[in-house]
């Protein structure tokens, strides 16, 4: 039986209140820390300018955090629209899906930013496992990481079909090999490496496992299904 429901209604509404006040005390934090690289490109931004704005990471980072009040609104007009239609697990399908896109694309954006050489170096490939892991360094470890997390987190909670782990790795590992590929085609003067599939697909699959409890279970409708019409009286 599920754990969760022998809860009662007050406990697990204190829970989920308690577990939002750290998610937002958590990103304030985390703002707050890198405020001032941020604000460093904060000037180009909001002057529309694609150098020092769109090209760096501070600025992709910085548009991505002004963009999550549109990303709420988004989430509340899906999720109103189909409470109106009568489909089930509406929040969660509209968060799912929004959160998917938004906390995948500026990582992807970043990832496929080219460096100093691209178009004139050659495209550079490394197949030794493990190898890069030393050079990476911290910053480059927890980027990788966070790369594919939000489609490891999201991804199950709106597709069963993607509900388990080995699946979310495949997705992952797939999706990352897909980026390295077009780095060296499209010669962006970065190393495709095996290591940024390994740790991009370790990244997904830990997000994964953080999102499991509101995986949907093969017991359950499957998504889209609308609520059964009441029977008539008598």
């Amino acid at each position: 039986m599920n754990h969760n429901a022998s809860l009662p209604a007050p406990s697990r509404r204190t829970r989920s209140i308690v577990l939002s006040g750290l998610a937002i005390l958590g990103m304030a934090s985390a703002v707050f820390a890198v405020r001032r690289p941020l604000m460093m490109s904060a000037p180009r931004c909001l002057a529309g300018r694609w150098h020092g704005c769109f090209d760096t990471f501070n600025g992709v980072v910085l548009i991505a955090l002004a963009a999550l009040p549109l990303a709420a609104l988004v989430v509340w007009a899906l999720a109103r629209r189909r409470r109106a239609a009568g489909v089930t697990s509406a929040w969660r399908m509209s968060l799912a899906e929004v959160g998917m896109v938004h906390g995948t694309v500026p990582f992807l954006w970043m990832t496929m930013m080219p460096g100093a050489g691209a178009g004139t170096v050659p495209g550079r490939v490394s197949l030794v496992p493990l190898r890069d892991l030393l050079t990476m360094g911290p910053v480059g470890i927890v980027g990788n990481l966070l790369g594919f997390a939000a489609l490891g987190f999201f991804a199950p909670m709106r597709f069963a079909a993607l509900a388990s782990v080995p699946r979310i790795l495949a997705l992952g590992a797939g999706c990352s090999a897909l980026v390295e590929t077009a780095q060296y085609v499209l010669r962006l003067d970065r190393v495709s490496s095996v290591d940024d599939v390994l740790v991009n697909a370790a990244g997904a699959v830990l997000a994964a496992l953080a999102s499991r409890r509101w995986w949907r279970t093969t017991a359950e409708a499957p998504s889209g299904r609308r609520r059964p019409a009441p029977a008539p009286a008598g």
